[in-house]
């Protein structure tokens, strides 16, 4: 799609299905980005905060934080996505196919899925695959994401209407190895935890005991190193003007989360893939985040010394963990109660314990 004189951003009238975007501009990530991450989340992933970690878990160079990685892709697409979005509503087959580095460089591509107008005739959703590559074109990241979209003008017919499949869950056949050695067991001298693959049950829950206010600038903050320049994130007079506020990012929402769940997952490595999440409700400067996880799989990647994972975390705000309710899995879309903020189902890497 070429760009227009008209710098305002696509409306849900302006996409099409089959569309493909090249988002500008590609974005080299370097250990600043990695350090300012880790003011912004206070995250101690063990793998991620400190280069001799790395080098005794037997990675050959010091990855950068998977969602940090990802965040920045995101980033890359909202001026063509998500500029006029009203929310984001949710992601799907996300999976974290390669590691990138200090030094690497991200571009990302778009295609628009599917699309469905909303029965008010205001806003639509457009689902979009995006793809994420590094200056070598080798793949990083690929996701669907689904986003309500303000359109121009309500009167406007609207699209062909297509709301596409998706999977439930990335299987194991699917997700990215990412080049972890025995080496990896050895995570346990850097924590200081027992726990590995094996000492996790299915249906196993974790209130994670730390919580996380967001202040003003962490979010304003958090949208700029994403250069992601949505108005409902960047533009406090937009907001006000529509009678609302600024809201945070839900990307960073996650990444708080990602980084409260730290403590009862200590041995966890990379993040193999989003299976689903959706961002329930709105987070504002100077709520208060905490979550809970519950074990939903633990998956045979087929190797002696590594396993995965399949969590599901809850994210809430001015609350503690303990108030968080997990809907049955199998009761359809759950209903969550105002105070809830992301319920997501992911998968990561655990060492295990070799026989």
């Amino acid at each position: 799609m070429g760009l227009s004189n008209d710098r305002r951003g696509n409306f849900f009238e302006d996409f099409r299905l089959g569309m493909k975007i090249r988002h500008a501009t590609p974005r080299t990530l370097t250990d600043g980005d990695r350090s300012l991450y880790i003011g912004l989340t206070g995250s101690r992933s063990a793998l991620y905060t400190a280069h001799s970690n790395a080098e005794l878990l037997g990675c050959g160079n010091w990855p950068l934080e998977d969602l940090l990685v990802f965040n920045t892709a995101f980033g890359k697409t909202v001026p063509d996505i998500s500029l006029n979005a009203a929310a984001n509503l949710g992601y799907a087959e996300l999976r974290f196919i390669a590691p990138m580095y200090p030094g690497d460089t991200l571009a990302v591509e778009s295609e628009i899925i599917g699309l469905k107008e909303n029965s008010s005739r205001k806003t639509g959703v457009v689902y979009v695959r995006s793809t994420a590559r590094n200056q070598r074109h080798q793949e990083i990241l690929q996701w669907v994401r689904w986003v309500m979209v303000h359109k121009r003008d309500p009167q406007a017919a609207c699209p062909e209407t297509l709301v596409p499949s998706m999977q439930a869950a990335i299987g194991a056949a699917q997700l990215g190895q990412h080049g972890y050695t025995p080496q990896a067991l050895r995570i346990t001298e850097v924590t200081g935890a027992g726990e590995l693959w094996e000492d996790y049950d299915e249906g196993q829950r974790i209130d994670h005991p730390g919580a996380m206010t967001i202040n003003d600038s962490d979010h304003s903050i958090a949208t700029r190193l994403y250069q992601n320049t949505a108005r409902a994130h960047f533009d406090g007079y937009a907001m006000s003007a529509q009678g609302g506020q600024r809201l945070v990012y839900g990307g960073h929402v996650m990444s708080l989360c990602r980084a409260l769940s730290y403590d009862g997952l200590e041995n966890g490595l990379s993040i193999l893939a989003i299976n689903g999440g959706s961002h329930v409700n709105p987070t504002y400067a100077g709520d208060t985040i905490a979550c809970a996880t519950t074990v939903l799989q633990r998956i045979d990647l087929g190797q002696a010394h590594m396993g995965a994972l399949r969590l599901r975390t809850i994210g809430i705000k001015n609350a503690g963990a303990a108030a968080i309710a997990f809907p049955d899995a199998g009761a359809g879309r759950p209903s969550h109660p105002a105070q809830v903020v992301l319920d997501i189902d992911y998968t990561i890497a655990m060492p295990r314990r070799r026989a």
